[in-house]
């Protein structure tokens, strides 16, 4: 299995592509990082992949595996990533 790209291989393709140093390219990924943190409580979109989205998950009934006892679970907010139609095609194929 192919591992995942890190950091560094995406700034060199970034890098290449565009024809700017690996270190401005490393710069934009870090901006477009800052960029999602900040605005992930709106919706934050990467066209053509997906979008960051903030959900509340409401309190349930939980289960502890050890002992069988139930518990309740606390509602939450959590981030969650949709992916884009584009993107689940290009790396799926479509139906």
């Amino acid at each position: 299995m192919a591992q995942a790209l890190t950091k560094t291989q995406l700034a060199a393709a970034i890098a290449d592509k565009a024809g700017i140093t690996k270190k401005q390219a490393k710069e934009i990924l870090e901006h477009l990082a800052e960029l999602a943190y900040k605005h992930a409580k709106n919706g934050f979109t990467l066209p053509g992949i997906g979008k960051l989205v903030v959900r509340t998950r409401a309190a349930r009934i939980g289960r502890n595996p050890k002992t069988g006892e139930q518990i309740q679970i606390p509602a939450k907010r959590v981030v969650k990533f949709r992916v884009a139609k584009a993107c689940k095609e290009a790396i799926l194929g479509s139906k």
